[in-house]
């Protein structure tokens, strides 16, 4: 018996800097309906692979019925995309082994980095899968230029020789003290980015909301809820992302982020489905 794939789209119409942000039309088309379609893409390439939008407004159910995108209504009280997406889980008529929370304001993940987390699974053990990019040496300059002005954007990854998560932080990590040294050894830097897109076994999103929660989590700390699965021992694979030489985008949350997002699809296309 094949081992059942549920992909969640969690979607919130609510957005402090970018209100309706899942209707907001991106190069003419609505951000929700991208991301479906990328959803839908993954579905027809695995055998027992379903996807479902996860929401809180009547807006967007509504739209997503007029687009015949398979949709849930979550509750109102669901504080994060995890929990949104365990609402959705168990709305289900099946328990689905494997979950991919592919969030709504995402429409430029590529389905191939999808992919990749869903044949980790299938070849991997662990309990929790999500994307890594190491960074070359001017990505990395980029983010240390960044972190200037907005030194909480950007999460990076320590990992081990399994790719196995050791931590994650706001910080650049790892620290390179003789940075000279290091680029003669290295050909890329060894910081590794982590993209945020989430992949879990069944057990291990379910067990996620009884686990004890960890001081990194804390919003005046890390506030990186992913450090919840390390803290209680369970295994984060890293997967290595292959964006194919396209641009990468961590997702639309404001109006300055629409126009950038437009530029990559002029420069370098739609997904071929």
């Amino acid at each position: 018996m094949s081992q059942s794939i549920l992909i969640v789209i969690p979607a919130r119409y609510s957005s402090s800097r970018l209100p309706g942000k899942p209707l907001v039309k991106i190069a003419g088309i609505e951000m929700i309906r991208r991301v479906a379609r990328v959803a839908a893409s993954i579905c027809a390439r695995n055998e027992d692979c379903n996807y479902v939008v996860a929401t809180d407004d009547e807006r967007i159910m509504s739209f997503c019925e007029s687009q015949s995108i398979p949709s849930v209504m979550t509750a109102e009280s669901c504080r994060s995309g995890t929990e949104r997406c365990w609402d959705a889980v168990g709305s289900q008529a099946r328990q689905p082994d494997f979950i991919v929370n592919l969030q709504g304001d995402n429409p430029l993940c590529p389905p191939w980095v999808i992919q990749q987390l869903i044949d980790a699974w299938k070849s991997c053990p662990g309990d929790v899968f999500t994307p890594f990019i190491q960074l070359s040496w001017s990505e990395y300059e980029s983010m240390i230029e960044a972190k200037k002005s907005t030194p909480y954007s950007g999460t990076t990854v320590l990992i081990d020789k399994d790719d196995y998560a050791l931590a994650f932080s706001k910080n650049t990590i790892p620290a390179i003290r003789k940075e000279s040294k290091a680029r003669e050894l290295m050909e890329k830097s060894p910081v590794r980015r982590h993209v945020g897109l989430y992949a879990y076994t069944y057990s291990a999103l379910k067990n996620y909301f009884s686990l004890p929660e960890s001081d990194y989590e804390m919003g005046c700390v890390e506030g990186l809820e992913q450090m919840r699965f390390l803290y209680n021992g369970l295994r984060v694979k890293m997967v290595e992302a292959d964006y194919r030489g396209r641009k990468t985008s961590s997702g639309v949350d404001s109006p300055e982020d629409i126009p950038r997002a437009e530029a990559i699809l002029a420069e370098f296309g739609e997904f071929q489905f």
